[in-house]
């Protein structure tokens, strides 16, 4: 299988990228990447030299590089986005543009090209925020936030192509990702450096908010797991039912790490910050996935990481 991953220099894209090219020998992965603030070579450290693998730097938007691109692959992992919500709603302009055009750009080239298979990779904030309960697949979606409601557009152009042109498209939702090769905006990598230099941790509001939190070698496996096995048209939520506030997880790292919880500074709460994210996993579950990795102990291994 020869597959375009778009946006694999970024963070879940990158190990997605290692991750198929170290588990499937027969696999060959052609490398899409803007390189961006969020994307960088370092990422590919290791598979850069791989004759099984090929690495363009490019955008998603370039039509004419796409298309040239997809007519010579498989199948397309498109997860290539702007993904930082803090921005969007400084300006969402960029948001736009990446997350939805280069998403119609992807699909145009996937139709004409007759392409296997396309996998539109998103996120649960799509479906905004649940007080009680947890979202499947076929709720409505009701993005808070300028990044989610790109995201949503996305999925949306994605699934009505599939419906329209008879493209085969699959959509995943993910829970938020944490481990190796995150941008250091984030909160978990920004948490670690900063309670390492001894540096206040800057927690918004008073960091009740709740999101579940999966190692990201966990969701590559899922991934590869619906791109080869999933049924065509579907959605697959892809969560670890492992709910964390963000104190809860702020207090971790500071254990882990061996700082003070007097570093953690409570400050003025982001602007539509939904209050809680949860999916129903059962879908992707029936694939024969399930998490292997607990967070405590993945959350040891992501901080060894990042203070390596």
């Amino acid at each position: 299988m020869r597959i375009l991953v778009t946006g694999g220099a970024g963070f879940i894209g990158s190990n997605f990228v290692h991750y198929v090219l170290g588990e499937h020998d027969d696999a060959e992965v052609v490398t899409l990447d803007a390189l961006t603030y969020a994307g960088s070579r370092d990422n590919l450290e290791g598979v850069l030299d791989d004759p099984r693998h090929e690495f363009v730097r490019g955008d998603v938007r370039d039509q004419n590089l796409v298309t040239d691109l997809v007519a010579d692959v498989d199948v397309v992992v498109n997860f290539a986005a702007e993904s930082h919500v803090d921005r969007s709603i400084e300006g969402a302009k960029p948001f736009v543009s990446t997350n939805v055009q280069g998403t119609q750009t992807l699909l145009d080239a996937a139709k004409d090209a007759g392409i296997e298979r396309f996998l539109q990779v998103s996120t649960d904030e799509v479906y905004g925020q649940v007080l009680d309960g947890k979202f499947a697949e076929d709720d409505p979606l009701n993005p808070r936030n300028p990044y989610a409601a790109t995201k949503a557009g996305a999925d949306l152009l994605a699934q009505s192509y599939e419906t329209t042109h008879d493209l085969p498209v699959l959509v995943t939702r993910t829970c938020n990702n944490f481990g190796p090769r995150q941008h250091s905006e984030k909160l978990i990598p920004k948490f670690i450096q900063n309670a390492a230099a001894g540096e206040p941790l800057p927690l918004y509001g008073d960091g009740s908010n709740v999101r579940e939190w999966l190692y990201v070698e966990d969701n590559c496996r899922a991934l590869d797991l619906v791109l080869r096995d999933g049924k065509v048209g579907e959605v697959y939520n892809i969560g670890s039912h492992d709910e964390k506030t963000n104190l809860e997880v702020t207090e971790t790292i500071l254990d882990a790490v061996g700082a003070s919880d007097e570093l953690i500074e409570f400050v003025e709460d982001r602007a539509g910050h939904d209050q809680r994210y949860a999916l129903e996993s059962e879908k992707i579950q029936s694939l024969g996935w399930k998490p292997s990795y607990s967070f405590e102990d993945a959350l040891d291994s992501t901080v060894s990481y990042y203070l390596d």
